[in-house]
């Protein structure tokens, strides 16, 4: 089952999640916003994406930019401010199994992923 990290009012993970449905694949979805990620989560899900946690920040967002850009910052620093700021997390983001990918180039990505 595929899951997707998935912020509603973000035109790109509306996108991704449209063409999933199209894809017949179960999946589920996970509103991080609403419910979110662990700071253990966060450290699984990078993982999954083989990338470094400064990789996940979005950081163009207003909130990362005011409270963190310029800091010098350990990845532990990094992952605790987007436990605390899931806002700052990139997506959307497609979970299968132990790999994940950031779907911004969603045709390109997923059809290879899915």
């Amino acid at each position: 089952m595929l899951q997707i990290l998935h912020n509603p009012r973000c035109g790109k993970s509306r996108d991704c999640l449209a063409f999933i449905k199209e894809s017949k694949y179960e999946f589920e979805i996970i509103n991080y916003l609403v419910k979110p990620l662990s700071t253990d989560e966060i450290k699984t899900l990078i993982k999954k994406l083989n990338i470094k946690p400064i990789e996940l920040v979005r950081q163009k967002e207003a909130i990362w930019i005011e409270h963190y850009k310029g800091k010098l910052l350990t990845d532990a620093d990094i992952i605790k401010a987007m436990a605390i700021h899931p806002i700052v997390i990139e997506r959307p983001i497609v979970i299968k199994g132990n790999k994940a990918i950031i779907g911004r180039e969603i045709k390109k990505k997923l059809n290879d992923f899915i």
